[in-house]
């Protein structure tokens, strides 16, 4: 198998169950205790960008289009999500979400849902700005954007495309159409952008954006990832602190990914994921539907669900949300990244969804 394979193999649904069973509870439970209240979907696992650090220059072979849900099953499975199970999040990802037909109305269709869920969605941009509007009107609330640099020229050699002000037009026209927070998801890659980290926060900052650093995993489709690489939330905080004083927010965290810092002082903050060197799984309350119908507890997951078959094989609703509450009992306490004998998935990100 080449890397350019890694987006279509399914993962087999099988791990060794808990030792106690599953309590009747009709929310996504693990046997932690942890309750999975935000789910991340997947529309589509193409993108138009080719950042270094998910996936090769050639792109890869994307899932067939058959294999892909239709708008119909997609809106069902969140509608089963959100009525059945307690989900009260909703983040579209991808791939690049955009690249989605009719992405619109299927934004729309999770708006209609009851109880009405909070949508947001992650994008690196390119083709937003003149859609902003739109998404604002069909029910979306807020956006987060991915931007590693306000370099031009580094960021065409990072993504392999000259689209930065694309992505500029994107975050001005985000703030326009009132999805805000805007948010700016960043990771930065050793002896490429991580000497423009301090610009970055100072771009943030002065056009009112939310700037999130997150550390490089290990999800890119060539495998090519190393923690010698990889640039650690303490070596994030060190080059920001060049330039500014950064200071603990108050702010509770809860189950929230990112570590707050205040810029100056506040009101600004920086927030870092530090997903690699200070894991949060113990806090994790997320569950994440692949653009194929696989239910996956947590982004590293070496198993995944198949709800397509049992949705396309004509299960109830009840059966459907029955599956997933298995899977989420089966969830592991944590990703296991820094543990001998760690897995990278099977799937890249992009064809898990962010």
């Amino acid at each position: 198998m080449t890397g350019v394979d890694l987006g279509i193999p399914r993962v087999p649904a099988s791990r060794t169950a808990p030792d106690r069973p599953r309590p009747d509870n009709p929310a996504l439970i693990d046997s932690f205790g942890r309750v999975a209240t935000d789910l991340r979907v997947s529309v589509t696992d193409r993108c138009n960008l080719r950042c270094t650090y998910c996936m090769p220059a050639e792109g890869l072979d994307w899932m067939p289009k058959e294999d892909v849900l239709a708008d119909d099953e997609l809106v069902r499975l969140v509608d089963i999500a959100v009525r059945l199970l307690g989900v009260t999040d909703i983040r579209l990802t991808g791939g690049e979400p955009l690249l989605r037909p009719h992405l619109e109305d299927i934004v729309a269709g999770m708006a209609a849902l009851l109880p009405r869920p909070r949508i947001a969605m992650t994008t690196n941009g390119v083709g937003f700005a003149k859609r902003a509007r739109a998404f604002a009107e069909a029910g979306l609330d807020r956006v987060n954007i991915s931007l590693d640099t306000v370099d031009a020229e580094t960021f065409a050699h990072l993504t392999r495309r000259d689209r930065l002000g694309h992505v500029l037009d994107a975050l001005a026209a985000a703030k326009d159409a009132g999805l805000e927070p805007v948010k700016i998801n960043a990771v930065l890659m050793r002896g490429v952008n991580d000497h423009q980290a301090a610009d970055l926060l100072r771009f943030a900052v002065e056009g009112g954006y939310h700037l999130r650093f997150i550390e490089q995993m290990p999800l890119d489709a060539q495998h090519g990832w190393s923690r010698a690489d990889m640039i650690t939330a303490d070596e994030i905080l060190h080059l920001l602190s060049t330039e500014f004083s950064l200071t603990p927010s108050p702010a509770e965290r809860g189950g929230a990914p990112a570590e707050r810092w205040l810029v100056d002082g506040g009101p600004h903050e920086v927030g870092i994921i530090p997903s690699v060197t200070r894991p949060f799984c113990a806090t994790c309350e997320r569950t994440r539907l692949t653009a194929d119908g696989a239910v996956r507890s947590c982004l590293f997951s070496t198993t995944e669900t198949d709800l397509r078959s049992l949705l396309r094989e004509g299960a109830d609703d009840e059966q459907i949300a029955k599956a997933w509450r298995h899977a989420m009992w089966g969830k592991l306490a944590g990703h296991e990244i820094n543990e001998a004998g760690f897995a990278q998935p099977i799937r890249p990100m992009s064809a898990i969804g962010g």
